[in-house]
């Protein structure tokens, strides 16, 4: 199969998903909550997406290149929306770093994501939210020195390491804490429930 028709697609869709997220950044706005013209997006990116993958499978790096690879990687990443779809790419993600054709640290990150959303603790750490001291800490995770062992294994930084980064990078993008994090809780719990995460 020609794999070269669909490069321009999946980056197209990764580019279009970044320029929303400068909007929601410029306009302060990207800490409120999942902004419903972003879902939108994220949902129409992971349909297209979805197409792709049920032509050619996994866009690995061998198919579609690394550029267009890791962008379709955030596409799943960003479809938060669309449980299903997310754990129909983690198994297939599995599979392309098993044949070494996939990033083990995108494995990771999309393990987390979906293990936060199931409320299972995450082996790696990336996945962050806001605590009740207003700061960004890591969601749950199984045992501090058993993340920073899996993190260094596969090239990550340390957890100590990650938090800070992440918090001055929420800084720099206007990002500010919850007025009041128990309703954002609550809100969580109602999306997760919505869109299927939750049943």
């Amino acid at each position: 199969m020609e794999y070269q028709k669909f490069v321009a697609t999946i980056i197209d869709l990764k580019n279009k998903d970044l320029e929303f997220r400068e909007i929601l950044i410029a306009a302060k706005k990207l800490g409120e909550g999942y902004n419903a013209e972003m879902e939108v997006l994220h949902n129409q990116n992971a349909a297209v997406l979805n197409e792709i993958i049920d032509k050619i499978g996994y866009p690995t790096i061998d198919k579609v290149g690394k550029e267009a690879s890791e962008a379709a990687w955030l596409v799943i990443q960003h479809a938060i929306s669309k449980p299903e779809f997310m754990k129909k790419c983690l198994k297939l993600l599995v599979k392309a770093v098993n044949e070494n054709k996939a990033s083990e640290i995108n494995l990771a990150y999309l393990t987390d994501r979906i293990a936060v959303f199931e409320d299972k603790p995450q082996l790696y750490g990336t996945q962050f939210d806001w605590d009740e001291n207003g700061l960004l800490s890591p969601n749950t995770f199984d045992d501090f020195e058993s993340v920073n062992q899996r993190r260094k294994r596969i090239g990550l930084n340390s957890l100590e390491e990650q938090t800070e980064n992440i918090r001055t990078r929420a800084q720099n993008e206007n990002q500010f804490p919850p007025e009041d994090l128990e309703i954002r809780k609550f809100e969580i719990y109602e999306w997760k429930k919505r869109v299927g995460w939750i049943i």
